[in-house]
């Protein structure tokens, strides 16, 4: 912990660093605008950390006046710095080929009219994001499952994942997310994780709970952790989720309605806080799992699918990845997971990775979009066997 800590600040540094020095040499000439960007960068540069110390220590509504200006720079940040990296890129190329650019040059570093216009760009690109981020539209998936379920033949499901709830995501995203899930008529829904991000304040909670409870599911609310469950403290967050209505499963499976299973598993964030994973297998034979019904499992982190399918189960929901979220990050994201995002299938297990109903840090979203799944499973027929 102390490591990364250590290498988020220095990065932080690093970055603000580069952006600061461009900006000065921008305003080289120009007092006033050298003034105004050193006030105001200077403000948003120490928005972020203050709020996170003031929070720390003081839970002081201040810190929250700071989180909002200070969680949206740091997506600022990232874009106004690959800008001018760009740009830089283009500047050394020309030099390495033997070609001066001029004072008057845009390339130049004291070019105060390419500086703003990359500030403008960047400030576009947030913006955009943000309403991209905030505007989850509707996934629909229909899926057959080949087994039968009592005398259900389909289940109409929500699932979703990663809201993030905490110091910058508050209650009224919460509220939009309420009423699109209640808009779906599901009769049921799944949340695969990192609902909550960290503590939040008495009267955020009591706000929480309110809305979660005017989720209308008659086969209830069921979900199993994410990873910033644990890190905000597992035991805290789940009896917010509680008195909410939800259901957590905890390596736990249970039977709904007769006719079908959900099965819910511990994060792997679980074993850096020294508590055990239970493998598929094991949470099937202590729950004595009916394989012959259908067997829906929820697990944040998409790690590892080939188990669900060597399990023998039908459908494995899982979120965590966000679909890289920010350009080019999305990219990344690709490579290290097998499914970062959207629908697999392997051997006769579905499998839906989720690209998240919120955001971690900031609502900006450039490399995907937010989304709540809409499950409309159909199942055999008893007649049919």
């Amino acid at each position: 912990m102390i490591v990364f800590l250590v290498v988020s600040l220095l990065l932080y540094g690093f970055l603000n660093g580069y952006i600061i020095k461009r900006g000065l040499q921008a305003f080289s000439s120009r007092s006033v605008g050298r003034l105004l960007f050193v006030a105001v960068f200077s403000f948003l540069i120490l928005s972020f950390p203050l709020s996170r110390i003031i929070n720390g220590q003081f839970s002081h509504r201040l810190s929250q006046i700071l989180a909002v200006p200070g969680i949206y720079y740091l997506a600022f940040m990232f874009y106004l710095f690959l800008l001018l990296f760009l740009k830089d890129l283009i500047r050394w190329s020309c030099l390495l080929f033997q070609q001066p650019v001029k004072t008057s040059s845009w390339l130049s570093v004291s070019n105060t009219a390419s500086f703003t216009v990359i500030l403008s760009v960047s400030l576009i690109i947030i913006f955009s994001g943000h309403l991209n981020a905030i505007r989850p539209v509707v996934k629909t998936l229909h899926l057959q499952v080949d087994k039968t379920a009592d005398s259900r033949t389909g289940l109409r499901a929500v699932m979703l994942s990663d809201i993030h709830l905490g110091m910058y995501n508050r209650s009224n995203r919460l509220e939009a997310l309420v009423r699109k899930i209640n808009e779906l008529n599901p009769e049921i829904v799944f949340f695969a994780g990192d609902i909550v991000d960290e503590a939040i304040g008495a009267e955020e909670e009591e706000k929480m709970v309110r809305l979660m409870k005017d989720i209308r599911a008659p086969l209830g609310l069921f979900a199993c952790p994410g990873n910033h469950e644990y890190y905000g403290g597992l035991e805290k967050n789940i009896s917010y989720l509680e008195r909410a209505g939800v259901q957590e499963l905890l390596d736990k499976a249970l039977k709904i309605d007769g006719s079908f299973y959900v099965i819910g598993r511990k994060d792997r964030a679980a074993l850096r806080f020294g508590d055990r994973r239970a493998s598929l297998p094991a949470i099937m034979a202590a729950d004595q799992v009916e394989p012959s019904l259908p067997l829906i499992v929820l697990d944040h982190q998409p790690i590892g699918l080939e188990e669900a399918e060597q399990a023998g189960l039908d459908l494995l929901l899982c979120g965590h990845t966000h679909a890289g979220q920010l350009f080019p990050l999305n990219i990344i994201n690709k490579l290290i997971y097998e499914k970062n995002w959207g629908y697999l299938k392997k051997g006769q297990t579905h499998i839906y990775v989720t690209s998240g109903a919120g955001t971690w840090g900031p609502a900006v979203r450039t490399g995907s979009r937010s989304e709540i799944v809409l499950l409309e499973l159909s199942f055999r027929r008893v007649d049919d066997n």
